[in-house]
């Protein structure tokens, strides 16, 4: 990468107008506004009719309680719109937004009950279940109507030239809803002047990030520094590079540059809900750190939560299993086959799946792996074949569907699996896990995971085990959450499945 000064039109072309916030909180109302309204229509749709068989919409239409929440949301979103703009990842978001939406979900239901003297429950439930949904969309939808219009996009510099620089220019790329549109690595002054962005060892999850990215030396000069007043600077050194740090952030003050993140280099501490307590003029942060899975409420909560969902799952799409027995048993094989995994704990299971591949396809993969080098190597490498001569037309379908994996919803009932955990692998695959295998075993495999919506078949091994022991250490409900809310999307877009 080459090195340059900072190109003025870079740090002026994307220059925030006035303008720009007002037109981000007009996007961001309006959605939540055709939240509110497609609930609306959906309760007229579904509640429309009264016990007597007449239309119900003008009293659905007159009645006050769903306007004045809907006021309510609008005042609440006016008084902190600066939360309501701000650039979270994805996760963050969404929890604010659960949060937001039970506190007036029972404000709806108390109105009711003042207003009305009773609570209409069928419009209540279907109202606040279709807006659990509506509004992640909505927002969702927002953030790509203020990418498209270009008013969302931030230019930013990552100030860094070592392994938490790239983890931080991964970590901003894979959130592109947060607007942090990273052109520039600075390297930063003589503490550590190697003046290029490198790894010292590879990083599972940081794929080549750096396409499109140039180098540029930390220079003092004021043009340069007026022109840092418009971009957004992430400072990401290593541990090593305190002093230079302090220094920055000196720097960056004394000439009124305030939009600054720092990430500091806490690769592989767990993150998900850490307590941070600082001390009376000390410099000093003390962090008090959470493995939820350790947590025996956590792991009750997790299991409720898995044999709530995939009871009702299995009554729902029990139609659909009987129409793909017979579909699956016409060449004579079995309709459910199971191969055995390594759970919690280190307690084999057979987990279970629709049949996909031919009847004799031991016997094809022996054959194929005996005159194909390649296919061999392949295998070897990821225990997968893209090109697998065993599976057939119908069961192509299933994988790329990701139907074939529905079976495991007996696993999850039976506790051998969750519906979110790591991917579940065989004894051999163990041994690729090596220091991170502890954390694969606290916690049952799951039938989607952080592997599944990070690019699943499509990432190497290493991301496996990273994001395998990353989900582990950082476990929470909303990461559940968020992964089953990603899930849909990945299987919908059939990204990685083969």
């Amino acid at each position: 990468m080459t090195q340059a000064a900072i190109s003025p039109r870079l740090a002026e072309r994307r220059k925030p107008r006035a303008s720009n916030t007002s037109q981000q909180y007009l996007v961001v109302a309006v959605g939540d506004l055709l939240a509110f309204g497609a609930a609306a229509v959906l309760v007229l749709l579904t509640h429309g009719r009264s016990a007597g068989g007449d239309s119900a919409l003008p009293d659905l239409m007159q009645r006050s309680d769903h306007w004045l929440i809907v006021a309510a949301w609008l005042v609440w979103f006016m008084a902190v719109k600066q939360v309501c703009v701000n650039r979270k990842p994805f996760s963050a978001e969404l929890q604010q937004l659960v949060v937001a939406l039970v506190c007036f979900a029972g404000i709806d239901i108390a109105l009711s009950a003042v207003v009305h003297g009773k609570t209409a429950s069928g419009e209540w439930v279907t109202r606040w279940l279709a807006l659990f949904v509506l509004m992640p969309l909505a927002r969702s939808l927002s953030r790509r109507l203020l990418v498209a219009m270009q008013l969302w996009q931030r230019p930013t510099l990552v100030i860094g030239n070592g392994e938490n620089a790239l983890a931080t220019l991964a970590a901003l790329r894979s959130e592109p809803g947060m607007g942090f549109d990273v052109k520039l690595f600075m390297v930063p002054p003589p503490e550590d002047s190697t003046g290029s962005v490198q790894l010292s060892r590879p990083q599972p999850a940081l794929a080549p990030v750096c396409e499109g990215i140039r180098t540029v030396p930390w220079s003092d000069q004021p043009a340069q520094l007026k022109r840092l007043r418009n971009m957004h600077v992430v400072i990401a050194l290593e541990a090593s590079q305190r002093k230079t740090r302090e220094a920055l952030l000196r720097r960056l003050t004394q000439n009124g540059i305030m939009d600054v993140h720092v990430v500091p280099a806490m690769r592989g501490v767990p993150l998900h809900g850490l307590e941070a307590s600082q001390f009376f003029s000390q410099e000093v942060l003390l962090i008090q750190l959470h493995t939820n899975l350790r947590n025996q409420a956590y792991q009750w909560f997790k299991r409720a939560f898995d044999v709530v969902v995939s009871t009702v799952l299995l009554t729902l799409l029990f139609p659909l299993f009987v129409y793909l027995y017979f579909k699956i048993t016409a060449d004579g094989g079995p309709f459910i086959y199971g191969h055995t995994r390594v759970g919690r704990n280190g307690v084999a299971f057979q987990c279970l799946k629709f049949r996909t591949m031919v009847v004799n396809s031991a016997d094809v993969l022996a054959e194929l792996l005996a005159r194909d080098p390649v296919a061999r190597a392949e295998w070897e490498k990821d225990f997968k074949l893209k090109n697998d001569p065993r599976v057939n037309r119908f069961g192509s379908f299933l994988r790329r569907s990701s139907i074939d994996e529905l079976p495991q919803l007996w696993n999850v009932l039976r506790g051998d699996m969750s519906l979110v955990g790591p991917r579940p692998v065989v004894q051999a695959e163990l041994a690729r896990y090596q220091d991170d295998v502890a954390y694969y075993l606290m916690s049952r495999p799951g039938m989607t995971g952080l592997w599944q919506v990070s690019g699943r078949n499509d990432v190497d091994y290493c991301a496996r085990v990273y994001f395998d022991a990353w989900y582990v250490k950082n476990w929470s409900l909303w990461t559940d959450l968020v992964i089953l809310f990603k899930t849909v999307g990945v299987v919908l877009k059939r990204a990685g499945a083969y």
